[in-house]
């Protein structure tokens, strides 16, 4: 079983007015943002930095009032002229906003500003695609019935955030509880986005036995993710959060047992008669064979290569690993292996399933 740390990193890095207390505050803030904000597109060799007072703004070209910098588009800014911006904060306004204008790009290929009132929220290239908070907030309170954030932290942080930079949630089911071999996991998940390129778009599900007052959450079985950047059709992400959600959800709802009765096989079961067989079965599915080899050798403190062992083993690899996209590769294959011992579905909820992914 893993312990999950992305919402405590959270809870201690999160200022007191980046924090909500229900998704119906995240909502508004999300909305009222979202209306006043706006997208302007211009060529890098058309803006120019000005200094007003002792604060280096933006010039857009286009006979406005140069717009402030926030921390996070400052960072962009510099990133866009290729200028190093821990060397850019120690020069003065003046020169480091001549080093930059100099620096800018000067092909005719538009940057992206996104602006709010005064402030540039965000600075892009043409490929970056926007998914607005609203959306993915809107769609959590819809699909995700009945959750809610966990107990206020030891710093009164609450599991809902957001800043100028980027969103998060971590959302459970505190009536959800299912017994498994006499230990108790409840349901949970993690979303996140940022409008302004901060970080992906994702959704991380779990079903756990406890979230303490750091907000850790401990023992956590079942984890699925899925992460996206903000390229391409970006948009596409969202049905694809709503998918895990409503599998999360569903599972809650309607195959409490069935969940119950794969875990207890999977904690039974042998993946193979020694670790030679074990191995050749991982690498089978999709596991290299070196990191299958690693599961292995952290099932075998628990005495025998079960299913169950060896997806907790692969389920706390994934978390050691940099990239999102192996981490999302990972908790699939090992998700994949609980497929050995699942209790068949009912064909009745099939059809439910199909209709609830729109495919019915």
């Amino acid at each position: 079983m893993a312990n999950l740390t992305r919402a405590s990193e959270q809870l201690f890095r999160r200022r007191p007015d980046e924090r909500f207390e229900t998704l119906g505050d995240v909502l508004r803030a999300c909305r009222e943002d979202a209306e006043r904000s706006t997208d302007r597109w211009r060529p890098p060799k058309g803006l120019r930095p000005v200094v007003h007072g002792r604060q280096l703004k933006l010039d857009l070209g286009d006979g406005d009032e140069p717009f402030a910098l926030n921390d996070w588009s400052f960072t962009q800014l510099c990133g866009l002229s290729k200028v190093s911006k821990d060397t850019a904060i120690r020069l003065s306004a003046e020169t480091a906003g001549r080093v930059i204008e100099e620096c800018l790009p000067a092909g005719n290929r538009p940057a992206q500003l996104f602006t709010r009132d005064s402030t540039i929220r965000s600075i892009h290239g043409h490929s970056y695609s926007r998914l607005h908070d609203s959306d993915v907030v809107s769609m959590l309170m819809e699909f995700a019935v009945d959750f809610t954030p966990p107990q206020v932290g030891c710093n009164g942080a609450t599991g809902l955030y957001r800043g100028e930079q980027d969103l998060f949630c971590f959302l459970i089911d505190p009536t959800g509880w299912v017994e498994i071999e006499g230990e108790a996991f409840a349901p949970g998940f993690f979303a996140w986005n940022s409008e302004v390129g901060r970080r992906t778009v994702g959704v991380q599900s779990f079903w756990f036995q406890a979230v303490c007052s750091n907000h850790i959450v401990w023992d956590a079985v079942c984890v699925t993710e899925f992460a996206r950047k903000h390229t391409g059709r970006v948009d596409e992400a969202l049905p694809e959060m709503r998918r895990v959600v409503e599998q999360l959800v569903r599972r809650r709802d309607e195959r409490k047992d069935r969940l119950a009765q794969t875990i207890r096989r999977a904690m039974r079961e042998s993946v193979g008669k020694d670790a030679e067989e074990a191995l050749e079965l991982l690498s089978g599915a999709g596991i290299a064979r070196g990191l299958a080899k690693r599961a292995l050798e952290i099932a075998a403190t628990h005495g025998r290569f079960t299913i169950f062992s060896v997806v907790d083993a692969l389920t706390r690899i994934a978390g050691e690993l940099k990239n999102a996209g192996e981490r999302v590769e990972m908790d699939q294959r090992a998700s994949g292996l609980l497929e050995l011992v699942s209790v068949p579905t009912a064909p009745w909820e099939e059809l439910d399933f199909a209709h609830t992914n729109g495919k019915g």
